[in-house]
């Protein structure tokens, strides 16, 4: 890859004495989705989280290696951490709107990062709700408050509040684990959609999900990236005998 949008090279992450991540080589490109499979506790989420410093609010993190977005060094000294929030975007296993109304969610970020004019902020506000496949369902009840809205509507709106900010990067804890076929359906299909636009990388336990929505996959065992890949060479041709045994479910 010439110009890499997320890159991790020779990265390992240690929580105190115990290593979470050992030696990750791994790009990915702009407008791609790349989905992150393997076992619960085998390093996907930590990996993910390591893009946007999420890991900074755990005690006794450390790291050797790099991790890049947009060509600069994560853990760089230069690097202010709301600057590359704002560029990194996050959308969480479970719904968290805040307990506000609709409109006063998706406008948060604006707002926290200075933004006053009105009609700037409505513009983005709708324009959010509208690229999140929310604004539909939502137009005549902006100022009613979030929890109202269904599991799925919320996972929708979490998605737009991170749009709203203008990330060029998102990152995807299991956006749909928590939602019925029907809301899982919709995120998919959004996800599919926002890659015209933005570089996603998504955790999922769900094979399935990760054969549907991403171009490249990339399995993880252990601590160790054992293999990345296009989707479809990972789920019918992968080079790896451990990649295999958990696509075919022999463990996992």
């Amino acid at each position: 890859m010439s110009n890499p949008k997320v890159e991790a090279k020779d990265f390992n992450l240690f929580y105190g004495d115990s290593q979470a991540l050992k030696d990750i080589q791994f790009q990915a490109e702009a407008n791609t989705i790349t989905a992150f499979i393997g076992p619960s506790g085998c390093g996907k989420s930590t990996l993910l989280r390591s893009f946007n410093r999420m890991n900074d609010l755990i005690p006794g993190v450390r790291t050797t290696g790099t991790t890049m977005v947009n060509n600069i060094s994560v853990y760089d000294k230069s690097v202010n951490v709301d600057e590359l929030r704002k560029q990194v975007g996050m959308v969480f296993q479970k719904p968290n709107p805040f307990p506000k109304s609709i409109f006063e969610n998706v406008a948060y970020g604006l707002r926290v990062d200075g933004i006053s004019d009105k009609h700037l902020i409505e513009e983005k506000v709708i324009s959010s709700l509208k690229q999140s496949a929310l604004w539909d369902e939502v137009k005549d009840k902006l100022k009613k408050s979030a929890n109202a809205l269904s599991g799925g509507q919320q996972q929708r709106l979490c998605i737009a509040r991170c749009l709203a900010i203008e990330p060029s990067i998102i990152l995807m804890d299991e956006p749909a684990s928590a939602l019925d076929p029907i809301s899982t359906s919709k995120i998919e299909e959004l996800i599919y959609e926002l890659k015209n636009q933005y570089t996603i990388i998504i955790v999922t336990h769900n094979m399935q999900q990760a054969a549907r929505v991403s171009d490249r996959t990339a399995f993880f065992y252990m601590g160790e990236l054992i293999e990345c890949d296009e989707t479809k060479t990972i789920f019918t041709n992968p080079k790896n005998i451990r990649t295999q045994n958990y696509i075919t479910g022999k463990f996992g």
